[in-house]
């Protein structure tokens, strides 16, 4: 059973990591990067210039999967090819995709031209260079920076941010600059209940981030950001920096006549996270739309990708010995958001639904223990 694992992103990795050789199966990996983005800290390498990486080959050891550093550029579900920018042309018996997604601009006029996205650890350098640069004495130009989008990646940015600011107006004897977190919605970060959502506006209040919630952005240039109120009230904020994190969208890389896609562009898969039209090929992380117990589609987090990777490898092997798939089932364990530092505040998941609500340092700790669970389940 000749298998295709594109990307090796949280859900890719996980399928990759949990399999072993097994008879009949004959596993590769499609990815870029020789490496793996811990992309739920790409906000720390932004600010500080935090190692987020880890190479994939030593983690690949002994799974029985076989890696080309190839860039997938288009998949035709009813050919089973997978072409690659490269020039090489693939063909499998079973597919897994799990490429993830792409920023949303919502074609706001000028935002995709301007703003930097957070998605890739070019991305993050791009920004730690620039906040570099505001603080030198030959800086020319507006050096205030505006987030646009304020779920977990936009609030997470800023505290970073705010905590680098602070430490090079000190370091260097300059005047810090502004950062902007606008908002469209009426709250921020949504996944959190309201008690939660206060401790975290206070702490964004305590940094000096100016939070500009019900504030669409209209329109962006190189240099500034128009932002619109309900009522129609616009405004223009000065930006030597625009970053962007209000949305994102699946790749629009798979194609099949007989193919459906729900919102955000996302592959609709059935219980075992197969595409029912297409049964040999498996869609994981944000390109597919699976549905929790409740009939609701999955969340796009990092701990939902890594759960429908280690089940999609564990199925591939069955899928080899002639066994039963087993369904995916997700399990939301919490969700924590760092807020700097020490700081944080999340919840997690208790006995019988119930939630246990968490801030501060030890809300830190848990923070972390999310990313130690996942380095464990790869190495």
């Amino acid at each position: 059973m000749k298998t295709l694992i594109l990307g090796a992103g949280y859900a890719g990795l996980a399928v990759a990591t949990k399999m072993k050789p097994t008879p009949g199966l004959e596993a590769t990996m499609l990815e870029r990067n020789p490496y793996h983005t811990f992309e739920t800290r790409l906000h720390e390498a932004a600010a500080h210039n935090t190692k987020v990486t880890l190479p994939l080959a030593p983690l690949l050891k002994g799974t029985g999967v076989n890696m080309e550093n190839l860039t997938v550029e288009a998949v035709d579900l009813d050919r089973k090819e997978v072409t690659t920018k490269e020039g090489k042309t693939f063909s499998y018996d079973t597919l897994v995709v799990g490429l993830g997604s792409v920023t949303n601009f919502y074609r706001i006029p000028g935002l995709a031209e301007n703003a930097t996205e957070l998605k890739e650890l070019k991305d993050a350098d791009e920004i730690f260079s620039f906040v570099n640069r505001a603080f030198t004495s030959d800086f020319v130009g507006p050096r205030d920076i505006v987030v646009g989008g304020a779920g977990l990646t936009g609030v997470e940015l800023v505290t970073e941010l705010a905590q680098r600011n602070e430490l090079l107006a000190k370091e260097r004897g300059l005047p810090p600059f502004a950062i902007y977190l606008v908002e469209a919605g009426p709250k921020i970060l949504p996944v959190l209940d309201d008690a939660l959502r206060a401790k975290a506006q206070a702490t964004l209040d305590s940094y000096g981030i100016q939070t500009l919630i019900g504030h669409r952005i209209t329109q962006a240039t190189p240099t500034t950001v128009t932002v619109q109120t309900a009522d129609g009230a616009s405004r223009e904020l000065e930006a030597g920096k625009i970053i962007w994190t209000g949305g994102i969208q699946a790749r629009d890389i798979v194609k099949g006549e007989k193919l459906q896609k729900g919102p955000g562009n996302r592959i609709v898969v059935d219980s075992t996270l197969r595409v029912p039209e297409y049964p040999e090929v498996f869609v994981v992380g944000d390109m597919g739309l699976g549905l929790n117990q409740d009939g609701k589609p999955v969340p796009t987090t990092a701990q939902h990708a890594g759960q429908q990777g280690r089940l999609t490898g564990k199925n591939l092997m069955r899928l080899a010995m002639g066994e039963e798939l087993r369904p995916y089932e997700p399990n939301t364990l919490g969700e924590f958001v760092s807020l700097g530092g020490l700081m944080a505040v999340g919840w997690m998941k208790l006995p019988w639904n119930q939630k246990l609500a968490m801030t501060g340092g030890l809300a830190h700790v848990m923070k972390r223990a999310s990313e130690w669970r996942w380095r464990s389940s790869i190495t």
